[in-house]
């Protein structure tokens, strides 16, 4: 079990704490390009700050200060212009680098004065990285955004995914490093969910955990499985700092404050063979799934089955409280690195993962169980006789529930879903 002190440390991620100085090393995805075909602008809260993400008409994406440094008036109720965002209080104008560039009154009263060059509003870098908006909220030099590799991968369906989670993003990131919680959140309770009480999912019988450069991994043995299978030779991934990659797609879990974390899942689903080339125009469409269904929880999917576990340890789990078991010793691993880190930025270094070589940061390569699969195509047959990917056929996308009406009937025209 963690002291109070420690889990405090681990959790709070506001400005000026351990936490959110080393979460602010790193940059977040927090919105998909498709949204700004629906809207100019949205209040994004991140790391328990209060902030606009625009899109202005010349394309230029920026992310400032929700309340604009005049009065106060709140940027929500603002609107773009060809360059930068303007405040609809007293119409101060800024761009995307936080500079004033019109002062409507005090620019014709008292141009001399050039007060316009004297305020800023506080704003940070965004970038667009595999159709996702992504925010850097730390210092000087900003890191690049990793290029991951699967970023780059043809033949597939993606769509960006958001959840709202009501509970702190650490307890969230933790589920990354567990591979027991799959055989009983995922297997035997789906099993009772459909009435199911006969038998039960294989047994894990040997877990292991390593780290490697852009996080760790997790290696499984269940019943029935040999030490050749995959899931034990290659494993799945941690990511660091905040995600987890299952070989086919990412989940970030996004700190919004202490108590509320954003879910952003990137995700590639691989057609058969039958059905390349597939070519995915225009923007990779995004939704957000709900989490509840007339109050009660939704957990017909895997994820939602996540976030009702996550939700059930409270807005930010007492670790004060727990036993940890052998099964957990991946918990421990991540934990004495986030404490290791955060020393790090307290001296000045950079932490765990943080790119900066241009050169370097090119379809950088993952962990990926199902490699050849992806790589090479797969049939219609052998995917129906996968026992994960058969789903994709039958079921339709399986993480999250409420997949837009457009998106499936997409969804299925490529994977050729009748």
């Amino acid at each position: 079990m963690l002291s109070r002190e420690d889990n405090q440390k681990l959790t709070r991620v506001g400005p000026g704490t351990p936490m959110g100085e080393l979460m602010r090393r790193y940059w977040m995805p927090i919105a998909a390009i498709d949204e700004f075909a629906r809207v100019s602008a949205k209040p994004v809260r991140l790391m328990g700050e209060d902030l606009i993400l625009y899109r202005d008409r010349s394309g230029t994406y920026g992310l400032v200060d929700r309340h604009c440094p005049h009065r106060n008036a709140d940027m929500a109720n603002g609107y773009i212009e060809d360059c930068g965002f303007r405040c609809n209080y007293h119409g101060w104008l800024f761009d995307q680098t936080g500079r004033c560039l019109s002062q409507p009154y005090e620019d014709v009263a008292h141009p001399e004065a050039r007060f316009r060059d004297k305020v800023r509003i506080t704003a940070y870098p965004v970038e667009v990285v595999a159709d996702m908006v992504w925010a850097y909220l730390g210092p000087e030099p900003v890191p690049l955004i990793p290029d991951w590799e699967v970023f780059h991968w043809e033949n597939g369906f993606r769509q960006i995914v958001f959840a709202n989670v009501e509970c702190n993003w650490f307890q969230c990131q933790e589920n990354s490093i567990d591979p027991v919680h799959f055989e009983w959140l995922h297997l035997n309770w789906s099993e009772r969910l459909r009435g199911n009480t006969d038998g039960g999912s294989p047994r894990h019988v040997k877990v292991a955990f390593e780290e490697f450069e852009y996080g760790h991994v997790y290696r499984r043995l269940r019943e029935g499985m040999t030490e050749s299978h995959p899931l034990w030779q290659v494993g799945r991934v941690c990511l660091w700092p905040n995600a987890l990659f299952t070989g086919t797609h990412f989940e970030w879990r996004v700190p919004v404050d202490d108590e509320n974390t954003l879910s952003v899942t990137w995700s590639y689903t691989k057609v058969p063979k039958d059905r390349e080339p597939c070519v995915q125009e225009g923007a990779i469409p995004s939704w957000v799934g709900p989490t509840r269904k007339d109050g009660e929880w939704i957990a017909s999917h895997v994820m939602n089955q996540d976030f009702i576990a996550w939700t059930g340890q409270g807005r930010v789990s007492d670790r004060t409280r727990e036993h940890l078991g052998p099964s957990d010793e991946g918990i421990l691993m991540v934990r004495r690195r986030f404490f290791d880190d955060m020393e790090r930025v307290a001296r000045g270094e950079d932490p765990k993962a943080v790119i900066r070589d241009p050169a370097t940061n090119r379809r950088l390569r993952l962990p990926v169980a199902d490699r050849k699969a992806v790589e090479e195509g797969i049939s219609r047959e052998d995917m129906l006789a996968h026992p994960f990917m058969r789903g994709f056929l039958v079921d339709g996308y399986p993480f999250q529930s409420g997949q837009p009406d457009a998106v499936r009937k997409d969804y299925a025209q490529a994977m050729g879903i009748e």
